[in-house]
């Protein structure tokens, strides 16, 4: 079978159908909404958000075009860091700032009602929640937090705890790792960029579609030999004599599998040392090629 060519030599049909673009999402539509209008604008088969975001709800929303769909998993080992307007209901207490930092760490919520998914209490990390403004009865939060954390939840349970009562206001997601908000691009630029291409000129489109491979930089990466990865295509696991290097990682983390020249090959667990002589060291979750 014929691997994907590199990231960096790819012609444009096989970046568009394999591909990631750092999208600004706008008021209104709902995530699912936007992600079906991008995949008729670029013209691929499918396409999919990373991270359900509410229609009001703007900010950080990758797309992930064609094959990179099976990339989604990715972003619920991530972070997300949003800002949000927390309305209170009364005037903001003194201890405002000592309130709100109890929250940071291991918090329980319970999905709201309208969710789609089990509403069990589960856990989940505020890894960082800071005070940015206060004015009048509105306060500006910055929360970077874990995948899965309902931020509407959050500002609820905080204007609890303040003794005011609260509920969210304007909320916009700035980042989901490894995207942030330094590098949106809109409907506009895309479409624009399509035109550019019509007419011959690729540079637009491409500087807006990434390879998919940049929805792995955060994760461990295994290189492994091209025949193994002609043996990941049909389904086979990666076994030791095919690993030809690998970063640190603990056993069982999520791991992205490469060929030397740097395409991507498969998502998968680690389940023994990379430097072991025989056996299975990476066990498949998503077949990339």
């Amino acid at each position: 079978m014929t691997l994907r060519d590199p990231p960096g030599t790819r012609s444009l049909d096989d970046r568009l159908s394999f591909g990631v673009l750092n999208l600004d999402k706008p008021p209104g539509p709902s995530a699912h909404q936007v992600a079906g209008w991008m995949r008729d604008l670029v013209g691929v088969d499918r396409a999919a958000h990373a991270g359900t975001l509410d229609p009001k709800v703007t900010g950080c929303l990758p797309i992930m075009l064609g094959d990179a769909t099976r990339l989604a998993p990715v972003f619920l080992e991530g972070r997300k860091e949003y800002v949000a307007v927390l309305e209170l209901h009364g005037r903001p207490p003194a201890d405002l700032g000592d309130v709100v930092a109890e929250f940071e760490g291991d918090i329980y919520q319970k999905p709201p009602r309208k969710s789609a998914v089990a509403r069990r209490l589960r856990t989940r990390r505020i890894h960082d929640l800071t005070v940015l403004e206060t004015r009048d009865r509105q306060v500006l939060l910055r929360i970077e937090c874990a995948s899965g954390t309902y931020i509407r939840k959050l500002c609820h349970d905080i204007g609890l705890a303040l003794g005011t009562g609260a509920h969210m206001g304007d909320l916009r997601r700035t980042a989901t790792d490894p995207f942030d908000d330094r590098d949106l691009v809109t409907f506009h630029d895309v479409a624009d960029a399509l035109v550019f291409a019509e007419e011959g000129d690729e540079a637009p489109i491409r500087d807006v579609v990434a390879p998919a491979e940049r929805i792995l930089t955060g994760l461990p990466s295994v290189t492994i030999a091209p025949s193994a990865a002609e043996q990941v295509a049909t389904g086979a696991p990666v076994y030791a004599p095919g690993v030809i290097d690998a970063d640190d990682a603990e056993e069982d983390a999520l791991v992205a599998c490469y060929t030397p020249d740097e395409s991507a090959v498969c998502l998968g667990r680690l389940v023994c040392d990379p430097t072991a002589s025989e056996g299975v060291v990476v066990d498949l979750e998503r077949v990339l090629v």
